[in-house]
């Protein structure tokens, strides 16, 4: 996009609807540091007023939707009614990732991803659970180490801050444990887009948890690697993943050597405040058994800092 075709003519809008959630603060504290960028906000007594979001969303070239899933479709459906003045719109709820209309971005997925992203009107931003296990499964799944109707376990451990109001409130008041499970009913909000971006045929046993710190993730994926049809050894793994993030600015694979030389132990809090990602590939000592783990913030490549990453590309920064 250039710059002559931004509505004032000069530099890109952005509104963000929602921006006083969790999400929507840490979009608005990257996008300080940006130049040539104006963000516009709406009166705080009017973020629930449909007209008058509607005249905001004309009046930029960009939404960004923070919002609840029924609350962002219905903010879809206002922008939609704009016609030829529709801004271009990133969705960071659960509501579009599988959408066929829309983009999914995570520039990292796949040959091509970013310039989708760049030429996309509609982007959904992904999950944060779903942004660890989809870097670990696709580009295995892609290149045939693991087969898309391969029967697979994703564990994962997240700081409290992604699990919405209520569970933060009970965190940072003492009401909560120090760690649990949850999402045990096989059907977590994330598990769709993981299943989908992934191109796997059968949904994967997902067993989400959350801990008593604020923010932080761990997403795991055990495999017994004598159990694959092609039974690779695990440094094809390590391999592939490394030649697929090869030249990602974000992402960055540390391999078998790296990951056993940090001593077997990982810490989920270690990429707080980045935007970045890390995959490490741990097997024994004969090769036979992997655990894959991705660690990243889950409120910075898990959601705001990945929404900064997509702004950029939508808008030619």
């Amino acid at each position: 996009m250039s710059a002559a075709s931004f509505k004032d003519g000069t530099v890109p809008s952005i509104f963000i609807d929602g921006e006083a959630g969790t999400t929507g603060l840490g979009i608005r504290e990257r996008l300080q540091s940006l130049s040539g960028i104006t963000v516009k906000s709406i009166d705080p007594e009017l973020r629930k007023d449909a007209k008058a979001r509607q005249a905001m969303m004309a009046a930029v070239d960009l939404v960004v939707l923070c919002l609840p899933d029924a609350a962002a479709r219905e903010a879809v459906a206002l922008a939609r009614d704009l016609g030829a003045d529709a801004p271009r719109i990133l969705d960071a709820s659960t509501a579009h990732r599988t959408d066929a209309a829309w983009t999914y971005g995570f520039a990292e997925l796949a040959e091509g991803q970013a310039d989708a992203i760049r030429a996309a009107r509609l982007v959904s931003n992904p999950g944060c659970y779903a942004t660890g296990a989809i870097a670990l499964l696709r580009p295995l799944v892609d290149c045939g180490l693991i087969p898309p109707d391969y029967p697979l376990t994703i564990n994962a451990v997240s700081g409290y801050s992604g699990g919405g109001r209520t569970m933060i409130e009970a965190y940072e008041a003492g009401r909560a444990p120090a760690f649990e499970l949850y999402g045990l009913g096989f059907d977590h909000k994330h598990l769709p887009e993981i299943t989908a971006l992934s191109r796997l045929d059968v949904a994967p046993i997902f067993i989400p948890s959350v801990g008593n710190f604020r923010q932080g993730m761990l997403v795991s994926v055990p495999l017994n690697l004598s159990a694959l049809p092609a039974q690779p050894p695990a440094d094809d793994l390590a391999a592939s993943l490394a030649a697929r993030y090869r030249d990602c600015e974000f992402v960055r694979v540390i391999g078998i050597e790296g990951s056993h030389a940090i001593g077997g132990r990982l810490d989920a809090e270690a990429l707080n405040n980045t935007d970045n990602l890390e995959i490490f590939v741990f097997s024994d000592k004969d090769g036979g058994r992997v655990v894959l783990v991705a660690r990243l913030d889950n409120l910075g490549k898990g959601a705001s800092g990945a929404a900064v990453q997509n702004i950029k590309l939508m808008l030619g920064q």
